[in-house]
């Protein structure tokens, strides 16, 4: 076995009713000592079952975040999170949580700010619905054209990347809603460029438990966004961590 890595690694999670599967996205990501300090953040929409008793009984630190949205629950995690490097995926099993430990080491070894991974060229057979995927094609073709980014998954919700970029304003993420997905990776690309901004490809599959993304009021905020940050008119909650 090699040397741990000497990073401390905190996984941001964001829950809302996801108890039949936050305790194996969990223990999905090796915790073998291979870097020096692993811990989970767990950011609960105040979900009514039992996701939060189970996410701290499989090891995790729970933060209640009555502020909705997926975007506001990310910066909430953001900001607390105590690692140096935070890993991002979300509590379904759709992301592959065995890959962490490599995304990590190549965020170090190739001295990179920020992984995003891309799940449209590995995504196992129904892992997502028709309409989704026709959903993620428009959104990232559209991002493609607006900025010319080269992103080829502007939707993806598994990142990796060093805390210490956002204490850049020009990196931290300004929308509260999905949309923070996009966001991530059009500033990312902005401050450092497509050599230390990178995109690898990683499977996705079928989710476990209900989802709760609305497909039509939630695609129609993503485009909406796209156009008012490449007009610079995006305006919206600025705040930043949790509610004091």
């Amino acid at each position: 076995m090699s040397a741990p890595l000497p990073v401390h690694v905190s996984v941001v999670i964001p829950t809302l009713n996801e108890e039949e599967a936050i305790v194996q996205t969990i223990q999905s990501i090796p915790d073998d000592g291979w870097c020096e300090k692993l811990d989970f953040l767990v950011i609960d929409g105040n979900s009514s079952d039992r996701t939060r008793e189970l996410a701290e009984q499989a090891g995790a630190a729970v933060h209640i975040e009555k502020r909705k949205g997926y975007g506001r629950a990310y910066r909430t995690g953001f900001a607390i999170a105590p690692g140096s490097i935070i890993i991002t995926l979300d509590a379904d099993l759709t992301y592959p949580g065995e890959e962490v430990p490599g995304l990590v080491r190549k965020l170090i070894e190739e001295d990179l700010k920020f992984i995003t991974c891309d799940r449209l060229r590995l995504a196992e057979e129904k892992s997502m619905s028709w309409l989704h995927g026709f959903g993620n094609w428009a959104l990232s073709f559209t991002a493609r054209m607006l900025f010319w980014y080269g992103i080829h998954d502007s939707q993806s919700g598994m990142w990796c990347f060093r805390k210490e970029i956002l204490e850049d304003p020009k990196m931290r993420p300004t929308n509260d809603g999905m949309p923070l997905s996009e966001e991530m990776k059009i500033n990312a690309r902005r401050c450092f460029g497509r050599k230390k901004a990178v995109e690898v490809s990683v499977p996705y599959r079928s989710r476990v438990g209900l989802a709760e993304i609305n497909t039509w009021g939630d695609g129609w905020k993503n485009f909406k966004f796209l156009f008012a940050k490449r007009l610079g008119l995006n305006r919206e909650s600025t705040s930043w961590g949790p509610e004091s």
